[in-house]
């Protein structure tokens, strides 16, 4: 294990967000919600990443980008929906490393652009829109084929950088965690391609941190976004020099696909609730299609009981919050 942990800890990373993200105390929204007894519950604001409006894609992007620049490329090219955080997180990590960006998002483009799509072209992104999901990975290869065909050196980077290179990106965050002397028994997160929980689940086993990871689907199933989650861990290992059962730790994998409701991008009740809660009682801001549903599933669990007094419950907020500015 420790020669794993080296090898994560010393993974080639460009630098865009060198900071450790405060890990703030939610007493009053604990006070609201729970009864007592109650766990302790914390947040770790990645919301608050020094880097392009901050989110889990940034830590992420670093391990990969720094893959992309090792091939020699010059080009960045990737994909998500009109108001894709990851699109914009790329966008703004092209500008300060140098890198062209081409963005191919679906959806109908805006008569005027607001949020992260405003904030992909002031990053200096070539945004092209596509009409549907289906359509991105062609459209991305064809643009991929043509720049190589004009002399440049394109690097495509998949869906939320949800790469296994990606993942050890996020799992180096988990260093963060046990510098701060914060011990959590559960952590809570939204969840949608499966690298920033294959991340957390791997960083923990490496430097110890014994809690559950628990992810709240925003879109998909919880099968199939477990299948995901488990060969993202497989590739991990196999790059970490490792056995799957040192990096997959000792709870088996967890997903909560209940406040998916009408599907990706759509409030709920509950996810309402849970933002104006959270920004109510800490001043904080959710957005309305991750980490709102995610906190709303965290909510349920404390007015049920889920949680032992003696547990000590991390929210982690993978940001995203531009999302409330459509």
């Amino acid at each position: 294990m420790a020669t794993a942990l080296a090898t994560l800890m010393s993974w080639p990373a460009v630098s865009l967000s060198p900071h450790p993200t405060p890990i703030d105390e939610l007493s009053r929204l604990r006070a609201a919600i729970a009864s007592a007894p109650a766990p302790r519950l914390f947040m770790k604001r990645d919301d608050l990443l020094s880097f392009g409006c901050g989110g889990n894609k940034v830590r992420k992007l670093q391990t990969v980008i720094a893959e992309a620049q090792a091939q020699g490329a010059d080009t960045l090219i990737t994909c998500g929906g009109l108001q894709s955080n990851h699109a914009r997180a790329t966008a703004a990590a092209g500008a300060a490393l140098g890198l062209k960006v081409v963005l191919v998002l679906n959806g109908t483009a805006p008569g005027t652009p607001t949020a992260n799509t405003r904030l992909d072209l002031l990053f200096g992104a070539d945004v092209r829109v596509v009409g549907r999901r289906e359509d991105r990975t062609p459209t991305m290869k064809a643009i991929a084929d043509e720049l190589r065909a004009a002399g440049r050196r394109p690097f495509v980077v998949p869906l939320g950088a949800s790469t296994p290179i990606g993942a050890l990106g996020f799992a180096k965050g988990v260093a963060e965690i046990v510098s701060a002397g914060i011990r959590p028994t559960v952590i809570v997160h939204s969840t949608s391609s499966g690298g920033t929980q294959a991340g957390l689940i791997a960083g923990c086993a490496l430097l110890g941190v014994r809690a559950r990871v628990v992810g709240i689907s925003a879109d998909e199933p919880a099968s199939s976004l477990g299948h995901t989650v488990a060969d993202l861990l497989d590739q991990m290992a196999v790059r970490l020099g490792a056995k799957r059962e040192t990096i997959a730790g000792e709870h088996p994998i967890e997903i909560d696909d209940s406040e998916v409701g009408a599907g990706y991008g759509l409030p709920t009740p509950a996810s309402a609730e849970a933002l104006e809660l959270t920004a109510r009682r800490e001043g904080i801001l959710l957005d309305p299609v991750y980490t709102a549903k995610a906190m709303a599933a965290l909510i349920a669990r404390l007015r049920t009981g889920a949680f032992r007094a003696e547990d000590t419950v991390l929210f982690w907020h993978t940001g995203g919050q531009t999302g409330f500015f459509t």
